[in-house]
């Protein structure tokens, strides 16, 4: 390849500079928002309750207060999880599948959250079945981390990284 043609391929990670911040924040909130109004306003209507990743961090933490627990889900997600997107998912979707459309990046994102919550937290911090036992609020669970990734990924190339 030429040097020409290297300074038109996208950089495997993000540059590190003041805006990277303003784009991370961006992304995690309009994702988080959008979670939001899927757990807490639409979820309920179709399964019966809403999500409560507060109550999943008060169950992996014990703690008892659940302010401080949505507080660390509401960081969770409006910093570190674009941080993931950003350094790690969008990275290894550049080197596997570099022609992968940016809607099934961001549903990839969303789905590796998904296990992330309710395998990895859920079950095996928590100890909670499996995937809940893939009750509706498992599916309801899905597609809100879903869209989160979706929302992520397309707010992320919004601000051009």
């Amino acid at each position: 390849m030429t040097m020409i043609n290297d300074m038109h391929k996208p950089s495997i990670f993000p540059v590190i500079e003041p805006g990277l911040i303003r784009t991370i924040i961006a992304a995690g909130l309009a994702a988080d928002i959008s979670w939001e109004i899927w757990a807490r306003l639409i979820t309920p209507f179709l399964v019966g309750g809403p999500l409560e990743p507060a109550a999943l961090v008060q169950s992996v933490f014990g703690f008892s207060n659940f302010l401080v627990a949505e507080a660390i889900h509401a960081t969770v997600g409006i910093i570190f999880y674009p941080i993931g997107y950003l350094f790690i998912a969008r990275p290894l979707q550049r080197i596997a599948l570099p022609n992968l459309p940016l809607l099934l990046t961001g549903i990839g994102f969303g789905t590796g959250l998904w296990v992330f919550a309710l395998y990895v937290m859920a079950h095996l911090f928590a100890g909670f079945p499996p995937f809940l036992g893939f009750i509706p609020l498992t599916w309801a669970s899905l597609f809100g981390h879903i869209i989160f990734g979706v929302v992520v990924a397309y707010v992320v190339r919004a601000f051009g990284r």
